[in-house]
């Protein structure tokens, strides 16, 4: 099997942050982003990963070469013309096989071996509160008989959710290309969800897989929020000497908490130094120093340095506030 990651996305939801770091590298629950998509990946022994990369894809390439044994591909994408266009891309290293495509941008926590065993071409989905938002999936009988990307009506909740598979990838790619010849696009781009729509009329049965525990990390307030819902279910948090951690906290032993009280929902990643400070719902990123602050709900950036007061925040790497 063959795995395909788009993360060539810019984005611009995520600034400051974005600034320095592509956005699969940011941190929750204390590991980037695209770890918690390439540890499950990486169990399934895939014959190959494949990354389409754009914006800082550099530093992508040398993240995952540096911490995956698997064999990895990277596409460079030249153009934001649509998911469908950056799979495009990918596939060109494709001739056939199984395909399983994971986008980069967002954290779904299943098993990957039930999800590809579920059928010969399988899509995962959830129900959405606000399914305007999203390719929206209609079943009848066990399998999608329609989809629709962003509806302003939608008839269903079902979202598509960035997870599929392909028992055969040799309709994907014709589909794909013949999508790119002919100029189909949908507000302006190759949209994905337009090729599994043309893959259905053509008598493809895809299988509704549905996922319950699908995290969005497309702004601080999904990156927070996707960083409670890990570190409740992980349930792990440290206890710490002279400091008061109030569960669920996600703690690097390479960090210092000193003289602190951190939680609940508090990640405080690789080589952080946080002391007499108050923290509740915060991400704490790699080599940060905090002091002497009372901090909530806030994004704090690698190798960032912030001193006294109370605030909500949202400060990229390497940036320094200190009132003294």
């Amino acid at each position: 099997m063959k795995v395909i990651v788009p993360v060539a996305g810019i984005g611009v939801r995520l600034r400051p942050h974005t600034f320095s770091l592509p956005k699969p590298l940011l941190h929750v629950a204390g590991k980037p982003i695209i770890a918690h998509l390439l540890d499950p990946v990486a169990q399934l022994d895939p014959e190959e990963v494949i990354f389409v990369i754009g914006y800082k894809g550099v530093q992508v390439r040398e993240y995952v070469t540096e911490n995956y044994s698997f064999k990895s591909g990277f596409v460079q994408q030249d153009k934001l013309l649509g998911l469908g266009y950056a799979l495009n891309l990918a596939m060109d290293r494709i001739t056939g096989g199984e395909v399983l495509i994971v986008l980069g941008d967002t954290i779904v926590e299943c098993d990957l071996r039930l999800f590809v065993e579920a059928g010969d071409y399988v899509l995962g989905v959830r129900q959405v509160d606000d399914p305007q938002r999203f390719g929206i999936a209609e079943v009848e009988n066990g399998r999608i008989v329609r989809l629709e990307e962003k509806p302003e009506k939608p008839k269903t909740n079902l979202a598509v959710i960035g997870l599929y598979y392909f028992k055969e990838a040799g309709l994907l790619k014709s589909t794909l290309k013949g999508h790119i010849r002919n100029g189909k696009t949908t507000r302006g781009e190759i949209q994905f969800t337009d090729a599994l729509q043309t893959m259905i009329s053509k008598g493809i049965h895809f299988v509704p897989y549905e996922v319950q525990e699908w995290y969005d990390c497309g702004k601080k307030e999904t990156m927070l929020e996707t960083n409670r819902h890990i570190l409740e279910r992980r349930g792990q948090t440290p206890s710490i000497d002279g400091s008061v951690i109030i569960p669920p906290v996600f703690v690097s032993p390479s960090a210092k908490v000193i003289d602190s009280i951190v939680g609940p929902h508090v990640s405080v990643s690789d080589g952080a130094v946080v002391r007499r400070s108050i923290l509740r719902n915060c991400i704490i990123g790699c080599n940060a120093t905090v002091n002497n602050m009372l901090l909530e709900d806030s994004l704090v950036g690698h190798n960032a340095f912030i001193r006294g007061g109370s605030r909500i925040m949202s400060i990229g790497d390497s940036s320094e506030i200190d009132p003294a």
